[in-house]
């Protein structure tokens, strides 16, 4: 199995568990756990499972300067990234959200060309605008209407937009130093760091949680949401980094709508349709096109 094909089926397995969140965790926030009491708990147990996970690895020193350099990456990847996240949510539909994380590829693919001058194909440009077209298509067919950014959601949009932004510019970052050392020794400081970011923050809403009233559900969706939806996801996608660019590490979130869709599907809560297989197929050939090399356009 080459180095790729792995980091591939990394990427992929990344947007199964997200897709699966959806499912799994949607009923936590407010009732069981307040937004940024969740933020805390995902950010504190990724962050001991990174340490604990490096324990078993080979020790790794980093290099004078480098440790400076994650602690920004920490701010970009998991402060802003979540808290950003939950408190746009908080404020704007969940369709906002979901379609304004599809201006992310197309932000990570302006901060490489800027950044690193990665050359943009017409291969790649292309399937970036099926990915656009596929998602975008689901995604509005799904709200029925319901979308709609005015003076009730603009806090909420902006919020989802930066961390959209935010999460761009750590995978286009992030890079160099997943290609320099172990995946698990850059993300146990990554998540350290973040973890005393949003401890002020999160921290009082942690406690307030009546643990003592939690059903076996509620456990099992937010053990989900910390050992699935945050390790392993985080792990997953910036493992693939080592090997895949930063553009098409990105251009996989488009798979997240149709994985829902589809795995709701099968649950039996929704049914397939012509928009959906068309906005499946259309995601589907845009992440294939990203992911090849051709002449390119700049």
């Amino acid at each position: 199995m080459t180095s790729n094909f792995k980091a591939h089926i990394s990427l992929f397995t990344a947007q199964v568990i997200y897709a699966l969140n959806y499912s799994i965790a949607k009923d936590l926030m407010p009732n069981h756990i307040k937004p940024f009491g969740l933020v805390m708990l995902r950010i504190t147990g990724a962050c001991i499972l990174f340490w604990l996970v490096s324990l078993f690895t080979k020790p790794e020193k980093l290099e004078k300067g480098d440790l400076l350099k994650l602690m920004l990456l920490a701010v970009f990847g998991v402060a802003v990234n979540q808290v950003f996240f939950i408190w746009g949510l908080n404020l704007t539909k969940p369709i906002n959200s979901a379609i304004i994380m599809v201006s992310n590829p197309i932000a990570v693919v302006i901060f490489t060309i800027i950044v690193f001058k990665e050359r943009l194909t017409i291969v790649k440009l292309t399937g970036l605008g099926l990915g656009v077209i596929g998602a975008l298509t689901l995604l509005l067919f799904k709200a029925h209407g319901s979308f709609a950014i005015g003076s009730e959601t603009v806090a909420g949009d902006l919020m989802t937009l930066l961390n959209s932004l935010s999460w761009a510019v750590f995978v286009v970052m992030a890079k160099p130093y997943m290609q320099k050392y172990q995946t698990v020794t850059v993300m146990k400081w990554i998540f350290l760091f973040g973890f005393l970011y949003v401890c002020p923050m999160g921290m009082p809403d942690l406690f307030d949680v009546k643990w003592s009233d939690l059903t076996a559900q509620i456990v099992f969706a937010m053990a989900f949401v910390v050992v699935a939806t945050t390790f392993l996801a985080y792990f997953l996608n910036t493992y693939a980094l080592k090997t895949l660019s930063s553009s098409i590490v990105s251009m996989y979130i488009y798979l997240q709508p149709f994985l829902a869709t589809l795995i709701a599907i099968l649950l039996g809560k929704d049914e397939l349709t012509l928009i959906k297989i068309i906005s499946g197929t259309l995601i589907i050939a845009g992440v294939y096109l990203a992911s090849l090399k051709n002449k390119a356009l700049v």
